[in-house]
């Protein structure tokens, strides 16, 4: 405790006073003295040094204190510093908008495009069995693709050994033999799966022919009609428009929904594509069907070209949608890695495959199958 708390201090001076600092002289006396002296602890006397005497008479007599330092009781306190108040924030700097971006790879997507191009000109126009055989390679590996996600994903083990050597001879059959030698490949396929899968145990079995006997149908049959086209004396200008119709409309969707793309085509299916991207499909779609029947196909009109063009478009987007419906259940954003900046052989053909009868049937109707 410091000596305030006691009290005044003993002065020196007039005998048998106190002296108060600020009341003056206290009345000194027997009661006033045996009092304080019965019920007052004496205050413990500490030597005084020069200065504490000089300061105690100036103060006595009404002038002001040596100099220097005060009493520690009379230090002046000195007013608690507050903080400079906080500059006012800047607004942040508005951010440059920032462009669009592909979801790609877009230089090794166009680079495996040129060359999956020339594989498919090359073995198309010089002889047509080579472009069947390049068909089938493109279905076996199609097939081990969607066999082998099937089993990682979902546990479903779809035999690839009957499927494979089916779907190439599918192929081979529809070329040879036609229609119906593309229907009888495919019932004995489905028949190959159904026996296959008895060897092994029958837990799962009916899910696993049931797969098999799907993917026989999605993806060898359906390019099978591929095959079809490649029959006609005009085999290669209809296989060729086919393509271009394909690949022209998945550009044309690409390219107008990147650009303008704002009201969503299917948000719970494909999250990317947009109606404004299906327009710009069907647009793209049009003009090419209009230059290919007047230009490759014989005997072709320009309203048959757009309505081509339109099949087309509608054929491609379901065909996408429909395999973004498969990698969406199961869980996966690629069927492979075979063709980087594509993903695997199967992203390449989600919207061929639909395609292929469609285009098919539409020649067939407006130039004859010859």
């Amino acid at each position: 405790m410091n000596d305030s708390s006691w009290g005044a201090r003993p002065r020196a001076g007039y005998a048998g006073e106190w002296t108060a600092p600020d009341q003056g002289p206290l009345p000194a006396g027997p009661a006033y003295d045996a009092h304080d002296a019965q019920h007052t602890r004496p205050m413990p006397i500490v030597p005084e040094t020069g200065r504490d005497a000089d300061d105690r008479d100036d103060r006595n007599r009404g002038a002001a204190p040596a100099s220097g330092p005060p009493f520690r009781d009379e230090m002046p306190q000195e007013p608690m510093s507050t903080p400079p108040p906080a500059p006012p924030q800047q607004p942040a700097a508005p951010q440059p908008p920032q462009k669009k971006r592909a979801g790609r790879d877009l230089r090794s997507a166009i680079g495996v495009g040129l060359g999956l191009g020339a594989v498919i000109f090359a073995s198309l126009f010089i002889r047509k069995e080579a472009f069947v055989g390049v068909i089938a390679v493109a279905v076996v590996v199609g097939l081990w693709e969607l066999t082998s996600r099937l089993e990682e994903r979902k546990g479903i083990k779809a035999p690839l050994v009957p499927l494979a050597v089916g779907g190439a001879a599918m192929v081979v059959a529809g070329f040879v033999r036609g229609p119906e030698g593309a229907w009888v490949a495919m019932a004995l396929t489905a028949l190959a799966v159904l026996v296959w899968r008895m060897t092994e145990p029958p837990e799962g079995y009916l899910k696993d022919v049931t797969a098999g006997v799907f993917a026989a149908f999605y993806v060898p049959f359906l390019a099978t009609f591929v095959a079809l086209m490649l029959r006609a004396e005009d085999g290669a200008p209809r296989v060729l428009t086919f393509l271009l119709l394909t690949v022209v409309s998945d550009t044309g969707a690409y390219a107008v929904g990147w650009r303008f793309g704002k009201h969503k085509l299917a948000p719970k299916i494909s999250p990317g594509k947009t109606r404004e991207g299906l327009l710009g499909a069907i647009a793209f779609a049009m003009v090419a069907g209009v230059l290919c029947m007047t230009l490759l196909i014989d005997g072709g009109t320009w309203w048959q070209g757009m309505l081509l063009g339109l099949a087309v478009a509608a054929s491609a987007t379901l065909g996408d949608l429909g395999e973004s419906m498969i990698k969406r259940d199961l869980g996966i954003k690629d069927m492979g890695t075979l063709l980087p900046g594509h993903g695997g052989i199967m992203d390449r053909l989600d919207s061929l495959l639909p395609t292929a009868p469609v285009v098919w049937l539409m020649l067939v109707i407006f130039v004859g199958s010859a």
